[in-house]
């Protein structure tokens, strides 16, 4: 409902449910995409998650292997590398960032399922605390 220029929400009782789903969350934290939202989206095995403005919002994650490699072309011409070199630094670059990006979502998996503890902001900034 639109007043005055401002997006107003109504309260969930006076929603029209058509477009949405109530979903049960799990004494793990967990839910299940509704399939016709997964389908519509073309979901993967992952999804980006973020809080927005108090609500929680999924996004399709969308990689490509491509992701990193401007970057590190960039790093490896700066460093000189060209030609046939260049090539397979660069391939060797790639794939160390790809298993680096693998064992952070390992541990990101193992930190939602409870099985490891995370690091909060003074772990991390500030280590003498």
């Amino acid at each position: 409902m639109l007043e005055g220029g401002v997006l107003m929400s109504r309260p969930a009782s006076e929603r029209d449910y058509m477009g949405s789903r109530i979903i049960r969350v799990s004494k793990k934290r967990q839910i299940t995409i509704p399939l016709k939202y997964y389908e519509a989206l073309d979901l993967g095995d992952q999804v980006e998650c973020s809080l927005e403005n108090g609500a929680i919002v999924i996004r399709p994650l969308r990689r490509t292997d491509d992701e990193f490699s401007v970057e590190i072309l960039k790093e490896l011409v700066s460093k000189g590398f060209s030609g046939d070199e260049l090539v397979r630094e660069f391939e060797a670059a790639r794939y160390r960032v790809r298993k680096a990006v693998d064992r952070l979502l390992e541990e990101v998996d193992r930190i939602a399922d409870g099985t490891q503890s995370s690091a909060c902001f003074d772990d991390i900034f500030n280590p003498e605390a």
